[in-house]
């Protein structure tokens, strides 16, 4: 488009190139009267998410997938009355709940089975267990009641008041979660403030039955997983992973040694704990 300048009049010569400026926007900033104050860029404001909302997606449709495809009720239909780990394991673990659990609190055993590790001389006022087999869980010692979900198609909405555990374990069964991200945001409802989950793991699993993003990973990147999990629910606080529980490591060279064997030749531990905040946790 061509304009014909008049530059006999400044104020012609002002009004046909503003003209011109319409049609050409990046012209337009230039032309603005003088000693009017350029417009302050706006600022993006951050919303903080409601304590227990799902801050993103951890998991794509691949990572979520099984090789064994068949129904978890069916595949878990028969009880199995052992331990899928060995008995340093346990022990870490039951020291581990000996620690976080505050004695007389109100526990939820998550994908639990017919024993919950707790510490046999520590009573709580109420342990409620969730599982996939009724007769396993019957035969638990510790449960006081229990009820049988399919976290992994059926509604994730357990049957429990708002902040109403003091502590949540899921031991040896995160790989199996297929919607990890809605099971840790159920669980950040039914927590107390300052609650604690205790999330464990070993490298032993069901393989065929185990999500693929947990499938062929090592330990670490479990750890982080899981981490991942904690942090797509808002008001976790930083998820802490605990790899030896009784006493501290020895640092010395020959320490490390022994403890690397220790852990090749047995079960490795793992546990990721975080707690629920008192508030919601605000990001800049």
């Amino acid at each position: 488009m061509f304009v014909a300048l008049d530059h006999s009049s400044p104020r012609v010569l002002r009004a046909s190139l503003e003209m011109f400026a319409s049609t050409t926007p990046a012209l337009a900033a230039p032309l603005r009267a003088r000693g009017q104050a350029p417009r302050a860029p706006r600022r993006a404001l951050t919303v903080a998410a409601a304590s227990g909302s799902i801050r993103r997606e951890v998991l794509d449709r691949s990572g979520r997938s099984k090789l064994n495809t068949v129904d978890d009720r069916n595949f878990y239909a028969m009880p199995r009355l052992c331990t899928h780990v060995d008995d340093a394991f346990l022990g870490q673990l039951t020291e581990l709940y000996r620690q976080k659990i505050p004695p007389g609190g109100r526990v939820f055993d998550i994908c639990s089975s017919w024993v919950s590790h707790l510490p046999a001389d520590v009573r709580y006022e109420e342990v409620v267990g969730h599982g996939m087999n009724a007769e396993e869980l019957q035969k638990n010692p510790r449960l006081d009641k229990f009820f049988v979900k399919n976290l992994n198609t059926e509604e994730i909405r357990f049957a429990a008041a708002d902040q109403s555990f003091d502590a949540v374990l899921c031991c040896v069964s995160v790989q199996y979660l297929q919607r990890p991200e809605l099971v840790f945001a159920e669980v950040f409802r039914v927590l107390k403030p300052g609650g604690c989950f205790i999330v464990s793991f070993s490298n032993r699993m069901f393989y065929e039955k185990a999500l693929a993003a947990w499938r062929d990973g090592t330990g670490y990147s479990r750890a982080q997983l899981v981490k991942e999990y904690f942090g797509a629910v808002e008001g976790f606080t930083k998820p802490e992973v605990i790899t030896s529980v009784n006493g501290a490591p020895d640092a010395s060279l020959l320490g490390k040694l022994q403890n690397f064997l220790k852990r090749t030749q047995g079960d490795p531990f793992y546990a990721v704990v975080a707690h629920r905040n008192f508030k919601p946790i605000v990001s800049d």
